[in-house]
């Protein structure tokens, strides 16, 4: 069973940048997808960005396509969230989550393992 911890949230002006990391232990990283995904007061938790086993295919949702990018270092059991031109709107506290079956999948329901969550507060 994997952990995963979270790490690199905090207060941004919009227009600024952030760089979340997870650092996955327990499991063999390299065979899990891994998704980040975000939750705002009030709102369902929403999928931003998913990345396959091997880092060779992401997705982005269309409300960060551009500004945010996904990416992995199976070396250092960690993936990243790489994310740019911060609106308020990007406010949430953001997960990452991790999945072992044999497709990349980007419904929250079918992430088995999830970390605690990173606050992402940007002010305007």
């Amino acid at each position: 069973q994997v952990t995963l911890v979270e790490s690199g949230g905090g207060l941004v002006q919009a227009g600024g940048c952030l760089r979340l990391s997870c650092a996955a232990s327990g499991g063999t990283f390299s065979s899990y997808h891994m998704g980040w995904f975000r939750q705002a007061p009030g709102k369902e938790r929403e999928l931003v960005a998913a990345i396959t086993r091997s880092g060779g295919n992401t997705f982005h949702a269309d409300s960060v396509k551009g500004r945010f990018a996904i990416s992995r270092d199976n070396a250092k059991n960690t993936v990243y969230l790489q994310m740019n031109s911060l609106k308020p709107e990007d406010t949430a506290v953001y997960y990452c989550a991790a999945d072992s079956g044999l497709i990349m999948t980007l419904t929250p329901k079918r992430y088995p393992y999830w970390g605690q969550g990173t606050q992402v507060t940007v002010s305007s």
